[in-house]
């Protein structure tokens, strides 16, 4: 079951400054910062509530969020959805005609666990999959 809206992801050209905006915005010091090597990004987190922000600045020229940047600039970059389970999630979505990035769970930032559902099935937006880890 989907039990909230995890963050929202903001791909960024550099992370410093876009940091150092975001503080000034938010009025508030990051709770979080950590390089995601599978991912090839360096991630910074505001949280706000139940939910947060999170800057994403690619450490590799080659991966999907340098890409990303080419093609649309900085701009959000997804929307994750925290989940109490996320197998039985992907079951759910896959089952429910979505296609999907990741077939199974691999580790994310904060020691939880992220799958993607591919934005050709959900009307351009980039969606994660977020479990904590229990």
């Amino acid at each position: 079951m989907i039990i909230n809206v995890g963050h929202v992801g903001v791909a960024v050209r550099n992370l410093r400054d876009s940091t150092r905006l975001f503080e000034r915005l938010l009025g508030k010091k990051p709770d979080h910062e950590e390089t995601v090597g599978d991912q090839r990004v360096t991630a910074v987190m505001f949280r706000i509530g139940n939910s947060a922000v999170e800057l994403i600045e690619p450490t590799d020229p080659d991966s999907s969020v340098s890409r990303f940047i080419d093609r649309r600039g900085e701009a959000v970059h997804h929307i994750s959805l925290e989940v109490d389970d996320i197998e039985s999630e992907l079951s759910r979505i896959r089952q429910a005609g979505f296609q999907l990035i990741d077939e199974r769970p691999r580790r994310g930032s904060q020691d939880t666990l992220v799958a993607f559902i591919h934005p050709k099935s959900t009307n351009g937006i980039l969606v994660e999959l977020v479990q904590r880890r229990r």
